[in-house]
C-alpha cells in the first residue's frame, strides 16, 4: 500500500471533516449518521493526537470537527489544540445546542478558527426538523456567541421541502447576525432523512430552486458573505461558475467528486472514508488504529473516485455530455438513492434537458432504511411528462 511522492503531492490540500464522536444533545430528522449515542471505542485524545501528526505530514491544510456534537468529545479541545499546533486550520460544526459564551471562548482558546452552526429555515421549521423546540434560538444565540469569542461564524442550511421557501428571510436574519458565510446542501436520503422521503426535493424542483440561489448568492457577495454550495449542488447549468466558485481543483466549475481526492472524513472509532457523508460498509478503507492514514489512502474504497472511468457511470449520466467531466455529481447523493454511485438525477443542467422534453424525473422510495447510522433505503427513477404535457 506504498504512496508515491507524485500521489502524496497530489494529497497535500486534503480537507479531513473528522468525526470526533457520534454523541450528539440533538435528534435531527435528516441526520445522516442517526447520531444520539458515542459510538464504542471512538479515538481517545492520545490517539487523536497521533492522527493529527500523520495528517500534517500528509499536507493536510483544514480539518473540520463534526459529530453528533463534536464538543461532547471529553478530549475535543485536545485534538483541537494539536490541529493548530501543527500548522493546520481547525474548523467544527455544531447544532448550536450548548455552544455558550464559555464553550465559544474555550473554542478560541483552542484555536478553532471558524464554527459553522447549523440553521434550517425559520424557528417553526428549524425547530421541527432538529426535534427540539428551542433548538432554533438555541442556534442563534450560538452563532453570537461564537461572533462574541472573535472566531469567524458561519451557518450551514439544508434545502429540503420544509426549507424550501424561507431561504431568503433566512438570509435576512444570517445577515443581521454578521456571518461570514452561508454553506447550503440538499438534504441527502439517508439516516433519517431517509424516514422522511416527504421532505426530500424531487428533481425537477432545481428548476425553481437554482434562479433563487443565483439571487441568494448576489445578495452574499454585495454583503461581502461567502456563499458556499455543497457537492450536491450542481450542475453544469446556467448558474454554475456563479454558484460554484471553482472546485477543489481550480477548475471554476464541478470537477468530479472529491473523496478520496482532496477531502477525508474520519469516523468517531477511527474508520477513514473518502468523504464523511458515504455509507460506512462498502467506502470504508480501514481503520486509523491498524494502518497509517497514507496507507489507507491506497485501499480501494479510499481510491474509487480517483481510479472511476465512464464505465463506471450508468443511466443518464453515462450518456451525458459532460459524463467525462462530471462522473456523475456527488457520490454520496447517488448511492443512497439506488445503491451504488454512477447516476444522479440531482442535476440542474439534467432537470433542464428533460424540461425541453416535456419530461421531468420523480424518485419513488420502494425499500425503507433499515435504522442505523449512515443507512439508506432504495428508491425508483420515474421519467414522466410535465404536468400539463401530453
Amino acid at each position: 500500500m506504498a504512496t508515491t511522492d507524485r500521489e502524496a503531492e497530489a494529497h497535500r490540500f486534503l480537507i479531513v471533516v473528522w468525526e470526533l464522536t457520534l454523541r450528539c444533545n440533538l435528534a435531527c430528522g435528516h441526520c445522516g449518521s442517526r447520531a444520539g449515542l458515542a459510538r464504542p471505542r471512538e479515538l481517545t485524545g492520545a490517539e487523536g493526537v497521533e492522527v493529527v501528526r500523520q495528517l500534517a505530514k500528509l499536507g493536510v491544510r483544514e480539518v473540520a470537527l463534526i459529530g453528533g456534537e463534536a464538543y461532547l468529545h471529553p478530549e475535543w479541545e485536545t485534538i483541537a489544540r494539536a490541529i493548530t499546533d501543527h500548522g493546520m486550520y481547525c474548523s467544527m460544526v455544531s447544532g448550536g445546542r450548548g455552544l455558550d459564551e464559555s464553550m465559544a471562548r474555550r473554542a478560541k482558546a483552542a484555536g478553532v478558527v471558524s464554527i459553522a452552526i447549523s440553521i434550517d429555515g425559520l424557528e417553526a421549521t428549524h425547530d421541527r426538523q432538529r426535534g427540539w423546540a428551542g433548538s432554533f434560538q438555541a442556534a442563534v444565540a450560538a452563532v453570537r456567541h461564537v461572533v462574541a469569542a472573535g472566531i469567524q461564524a458561519s451557518v450551514n442550511t439544508q434545502i429540503n421541502r420544509l426549507s424550501l421557501m424561507e431561504l431568503e428571510p433566512l438570509l435576512d436574519l444570517l445577515l443581521a447576525e454578521r456571518i461570514w458565510a452561508w454553506g447550503l446542501q440538499l438534504t441527502v436520503a439517508m439516516g433519517r432523512a431517509a424516514d422522511h422521503p416527504e421532505w426530500l426535493l424531487q428533481p425537477y424542483e432545481l428548476l425553481g430552486l437554482f434562479p433563487r440561489l443565483a439571487r441568494l448568492k448576489m445578495r452574499c457577495q454585495e454583503a461581502n458573505v461567502v456563499f458556499a454550495t455543497g457537492n450536491n449542488i450542481g450542475y453544469f447549468g446556467p448558474f454554475e461558475q456563479l454558484l460554484r466558485n471553482s472546485d477543489a481543483a481550480g477548475l471554476g466549475h464541478w470537477g468530479g467528486c472529491q473523496a478520496g481526492v482532496r477531502t477525508l472524513g474520519l469516523e468517531a472509532d477511527g474508520t477513514l472514508k473518502g468523504c464523511p457523508y458515504l455509507p460506512t460498509a462498502p467506502y470504508a478503507g480501514g481503520n486509523v488504529r491498524e494502518h497509517s492514514v497514507r496507507e489507507l489512502l491506497q485501499t480501494a474504497p479510499l481510491r474509487l473516485t480517483r481510479d472511476r472511468t465512464l464505465d463506471d457511470l450508468w443511466g443518464y449520466c453515462r450518456e451525458c455530455y459532460y459524463a467525462d467531466v462530471c462522473r456523475a455529481g456527488c457520490t454520496w447523493t447517488s448511492h443512497v438513492l439506488f445503491g451504488r454511485p454512477g447516476n444522479n438525477p440531482y442535476c440542474h443542467y439534467r432537470a433542464l434537458q428533460f424540461q425541453k422534453k416535456g419530461l421531468r424525473e420523480r424518485l419513488v422510495p420502494v425499500a425503507a432504511a433499515p435504522g442505523k447510522p449512515f443507512d439508506h433505503g432504495r428508491f425508483e427513477l420515474v421519467v414522466e411528462p410535465q404536468p400539463g404535457e401530453e
